[in-house]
């Protein structure tokens, strides 16, 4: 009996030493870092990925990453009130054969392509989130907000009937998100 209780305990223990040293190597928000500039609502963040994420880019096999930066108002008693969000998606490329390193960046609007010289400059500048403009604090009321910054990258993309029939399959590599400090904004009563 003692022989099959260790045996358990010595299996759970690898299990859960495997469960909680992939979570400390996977991808995480540093920030958000939220500003009040010229009276507008300005935040920045960055992302830092594993070493598995970061060789897999280096090997050729491109990234794309989604950023989601949503303004949410403080309820004391109710769940807290989306107010309004912005994405931006940003590509990695790199060809190690051919030594090109591309990043597009599109934010809805606008379509920036960068080269670079190799696949670190090229990540280092696709992980950051440049500062972003979100909104104008005198078009909202006065009280409590914070800023959560989402980032996702998709492994592949289903069709919505699809998705919904292989619920098991995996569809986003990962999505992690983090919130900022709160904060007092707005300026009509």
């Amino acid at each position: 009996m003692s022989v099959e209780r260790s045996v358990l305990c010595l299996v759970l223990g690898i299990c859960l030493s495997l469960l909680f040293s992939g979570a400390a190597l996977a991808a995480e928000i540093a920030g958000p870092e939220v500003a009040l500039k010229e009276n507008s609502i300005v935040v920045s963040s960055s992302l830092s990925l594993s070493e598995a994420e970061l060789k897999d880019i280096r090997n050729g096999i491109p990234k794309e990453i989604i950023f989601h930066v949503d303004l949410f108002r403080v309820w004391p008693y109710w769940p807290d009130e989306f107010v309004l969000g912005a994405a931006f998606t940003k590509t990695l490329r790199c060809d190690p054969v051919k030594k090109e390193y591309v990043a597009t960046s599109f934010d809805g609007m606008t379509l920036t392509e960068k080269r670079f010289s190799g696949c670190e400059p090229l990540a280092a500048w696709a992980l950051r989130a440049p500062e972003f403009k979100l909104t104008n604090v005198s078009e909202l009321a006065p009280d409590l907000y914070f800023v959560r910054v989402t980032a996702e990258s998709r492994l592949r993309r289903l069709p919505p009937v699809i998705n919904h029939l292989l619920f098991f399959v995996r569809e986003k590599e990962f999505s992690v998100s983090k919130d900022s400090e709160r904060f007092q904004a707005g300026g009509r009563k």
